[in-house]
Parts: C-alpha cells; sequence; structure tokens
C-alpha cells in the first residue's frame, strides 16, 4: 500500500514538473503577450456603449480619440488631433494629424469626426452622450480640417473630445454599425481589435508600424474581466496575468511578497461617493442629505477597512486636481449628533431608505457599505443594503432609477465633465440634482480661458455642491496595481492600462 502511496506520489510529482516546464514554456512562447486583469467586462463590440474609463481608454487604443491626457504636461494634447485651436468664442477648428492611416490604409478623414460626434449622441446604444452635449454642430472644411461650433463658449472642449472614439464613416455606411463594429472594426489606434468577449474579455494586438508603439510594447494584450480580488491576485501568483488591477489594502502584501509580481501604488483620480437624488423622497430635502453625510465615520473606515490607503476628501477632488483648494474645509464633517437633529428637523426619523452598492467593483465596495448602514440606522434612517449585479446596477444609475447609491467617479483630472455630469440640471438622468447657483457656476467656468480665474470657479462650484450635499464625497482610493517582473509598467491616476505605457523586459 505504502509503495503504491509513493508511486503515486512520484507520479504525481511528475506530472506537476511537465505541468510546470509547459506552463514556463507556453509563457516562454508567449514572451510578447500580457494579460490584464480587470474589474469590469466589456458591454459589446459598440465602443460607444461603455462609459467606464478603463474600457473607453481600450476602444481609444484601437480607434483613436482625438485628444489625451499627458501626465508631464499636465493637459490634454493632440492624439488624432495635430491641432484644436479656438476660432472664435463658439467655434473651434480641428485639424487630422495627416501621417496616421487606419489599420487598413484608410486615412482618418474629417467626415468620420462628424460621423462620430453624431454616433456618439444618437447611436441607440451610446453611453457617450455627455461627450457631446456641448457640440452644436460639426461641420467638414476639408479632408482633415472640420469646425465645431458649440453651444457656448467652452474653455473644456479638449477634454470633452478625449472620451470620444473616432470610427469610419465609410464603414458604416457600407455595412451599418452593427456589422461595421463586429466584423470591421478598423481603427487607427497603435493596437487592433482581435476578439471581444461579452462581459469577460477583449483582446488587442500591436501596429509594429503606428509611430506610437515600440518594440518593446507587448504584441498583445488580453483585458479579463475578474470582478473577485482573491481571483485577480491568485492569478497573478500563478503567472496567469501580469497586470491585475484593484488589490485591497488587505491583499497588497500577500502581493509584495509574491517571487513573480510586485506591488505598484498610485493615487486615483476617483472620488469615491454617496449619491443621493433629489427628485426622490427624502433626499429632496438638503438637511436628510446633509444628515447622510454627518453620519459617516470616514476615518473609522479608512482605518478599519481600508488600511488607511485612501486620502480623505472635502470635496469632489483632491491634490493635483483641477480646483483643489488646499485651505478648504468641509463642513459636512462626522456628527452623529448633528445629523439625528437634521433628521428631527426634517421630520424624517426613521424614513426607509435603501443603499445601493456595487460588489466587487471597487476597493472594498461591499464592505464599506456594509460599514455605512448601522452608521445611518445609528442616527435615525431606517437603512438596507442592496447589492444587484454590477450591470443591471450601473443601467440604473445611468438611467436615474436608483435614488441612493455608493460609486466612484473617475477620469477627474479636470473634473469639468464629471461635475456636470452630475450636478448640473439636465446634463444626465444619474442623478437628476438642480441648483441654479451651481448651474451659472459650472457654464461660466467651461467658458473661462484664463486658467486662474477658471480654477477660482471649478473651486466655487465645488464648495456650493458639498455643502448642498447631492453626494457624500469621501475618498480618492490609494490604488495599488499586481505588476509581474519582467513588466515594466507604473500606473496613473487616470485608471488607464495603455499598451503603449507597458514595456517588457
Amino acid at each position: 500500500m505504502m509503495k503504491a502511496i509513493k508511486r503515486l506520489l512520484l507520479l504525481s510529482g511528475a506530472a506537476a514538473a511537465m505541468a510546470g516546464g509547459a506552463a514556463q514554456q507556453a509563457q516562454a512562447q508567449k514572451s510578447d503577450q500580457i494579460t490584464v486583469a480587470i474589474t469590469e467586462g466589456i458591454t459589446g463590440n459598440n465602443p460607444y456603449a461603455d462609459s467606464v474609463v478603463l474600457i473607453g481608454s481600450i476602444w481609444c487604443q484601437v480607434y483613436g480619440c482625438l485628444t489625451r491626457w499627458d501626465f508631464e504636461k499636465g493637459k490634454f494634447v493632440p492624439f488624432l488631433a495635430e491641432s484644436l485651436e479656438p476660432e472664435d468664442d463658439l467655434s473651434w477648428i480641428l485639424t487630422l494629424r495627416a501621417d496616421w492611416k487606419r489599420h487598413n490604409g484608410d486615412p482618418v478623414v474629417a467626415a468620420d469626426v462628424v460621423h462620430s460626434i453624431e454616433r456618439s449622441r444618437n447611436d441607440p446604444e451610446s453611453m457617450s452622450q455627455a461627450s457631446v452635449q456641448y457640440i452644436e454642430k460639426a461641420e467638414v472644411l476639408d479632408d482633415r480640417r472640420l469646425r465645431i461650433t458649440t453651444t457656448q463658449k467652452m474653455a473644456t472642449l479638449p477634454n470633452y473630445l478625449a472620451t470620444m472614439q473616432i470610427t469610419s464613416k465609410k464603414i458604416y455606411d457600407e455595412h451599418g454599425a452593427k456589422v461595421a463594429d463586429r466584423e470591421h472594426p478598423v481603427g487607427a489606434g497603435p493596437y487592433r481589435l482581435v476578439e471581444v468577449g461579452i462581459g469577460s474579455h477583449i483582446v488587442i494586438e500591436r501596429v509594429d508600424d503606428h509611430p506610437m508603439v515600440q518594440p518593446t510594447n507587448p504584441k498583445r494584450i488580453i483585458y479579463r474581466m475578474m470582478a473577485e480580488p482573491e481571483q485577480r491576485v491568485t492569478a497573478l501568483a500563478n503567472g496567469e496575468v501580469q497586470i491585475a488591477q484593484g488589490i485591497p489594502p488587505q491583499l497588497v502584501s500577500r502581493v509584495q511578497q509574491l517571487p513573480n509580481a510586485t506591488a505598484e501604488m498610485v493615487d486615483s483620480a476617483e472620488a469615491m461617493f454617496i449619491a443621493m437624488s433629489p427628485k426622490t423622497a427624502p433626499w429632496d430635502n438638503p438637511k436628510v442629505r446633509q444628515a447622510v453625510c454627518h453620519s459617516i465615520n470616514r476615518e473609522g473606515i479608512a482605518r478599519a477597512i481600508l488600511g488607511n490607503q485612501v486620502t480623505l476628501l472635502n470635496g469632489p477632488v483632491g491634490a493635483g486636481q483641477l480646483g483643489f483648494d488646499p485651505a478648504y474645509v468641509s463642513p459636512i464633517d462626522y456628527n452623529p449628533e448633528k445629523a439625528r437633529k437634521l433628521l428631527e428637523e426634517a421630520g424624517a426619523v426613521g424614513v426607509a431608505v435603501d443603499l445601493y452598492s456595487p460588489v466587487g467593483r471597487y476597493i472594498a465596495d461591499r464592505q464599506i457599505a456594509e460599514a455605512v448602514v448601522p452608521m445611518l440606522q445609528d442616527v435615525g434612517f431606517k437603512a438596507t443594503l442592496q447589492t444587484p449585479e454590477w450591470a443591471t446596477l450601473w443601467t440604473n444609475v445611468q438611467r436615474g432609477e436608483t435614488p441612493f447609491y455608493y460609486m466612484g467617479r473617475g477620469n477627474m483630472l479636470d473634473p469639468s465633465p464629471a461635475l456636470a455630469q452630475y450636478f448640473e440640471t439636465d446634463a444626465s438622468p444619474r442623478l437628476k440634482y438642480s441648483n441654479p447657483d451651481v448651474d451659472a457656476l459650472l457654464q461660466a467656468e467651461r467658458q473661462e480661458f484664463d486658467p486662474e480665474k477658471r480654477v477660482a470657479m471649478l473651486s466655487k462650484a465645488m464648495t456650493a455642491i458639498t455643502e448642498d450635499a447631492p453626494a457624500c464625497f469621501l475618498w480618492l482610493h490609494k490604488l495599488s496595481w499586481g505588476v509581474a517582473k519582467g513588466v515594466d509598467y507604473k500606473p496613473s491616476k487616470a485608471d488607464r492600462v495603455n499598451g503603449w505605457e507597458i514595456h517588457l523586459r
């Protein structure tokens, strides 16, 4: 019997060694390929149907966008555009690069930009309307130039155009949207689309002669949806993935101890907040909203759940983001007694509320929401936690059908579009908040070309939003990414994984 067991163990060991050797060989054969574990899935082949920052950045790698954020320069710079210059108060002249072609050799022409603006606005599946909401019209001047006319004076137009992919009008006209997206995803970005697995993965491949890429960039990148942090860390440890998004604080030390990977830290530009829609009772009463904010012990949650791997916020933005005022201290502090008093004054003691939270989308999201619920109960709310599937929750938030939820808003290096999206009257249905004073400030800052004056207006708008409390601004996560040894990748605040920023040793 013992001999049989020993024989079995020897055979198992040999098999494991063979499997390990095979795995190493497979890895060697794919040394120019990496897999990135991400927290969100792909909704489909339509590049306009995803509003998540990281997913949108993948589509920009494929199709190309007009502008992009340059972290070294601290501003938006041309991408497919050669230049974007104001012509007068309402008009901009956009000139496309002459040296970039689509992956099939076709040029990117001004008609493609006009087409993409209209698709962002009118495609039934589009989640990109916010990118074009201030564009009144776009007209072709010649193959490389077009005039964009805005509904108001817009200093922030380059910001809005950074998130819009430029698809081919010619291919769309020949095949229609669904066939064009699925069978002819011909872009002008540094990577071409290989495969989309709805809800699971997207595969892109380097365009070797593209001016943005180098031989050290990955030849192929597989973005795999892995919702659970343990799954991402285990995959990193096993060599299944080479970059893992969103390592929670309790797993960072484990990643740092891995022989084949390390943890790279970066401050996020994604504000985490609890939103309350004033179009729905009891959130139509500012005292009830303020009571929520006063009830939340942010410092306690940061210490007990997040390992203090956060920067607490005094408003929508933190240091390094446009409009941040280091001297401002929010009056909406942790004060349960004040919260109880505000609820009493509002006649809302015992009011039933459902707090909605994603699970696995953000760092420790469920645990945070579970900690917030008893804090709400302690000050007089009858609070219940709801944790629907992410796809359902996100769809309902975008439709304005979720009145009370915990979430984040990324891409807030320049917060102007995000502030308009959530806090300007009728800008989007996500929050249904309306405040004439905030509207006036947000409209004014978008029109101000003087940087100092614009920053002052942004700061004033954010103070007004913070104190009226349609949202409780909580923190910026200190994001940890798992990165395999042999991969040079420094995460950015923008929460993107661009192939041209990854180098393989």
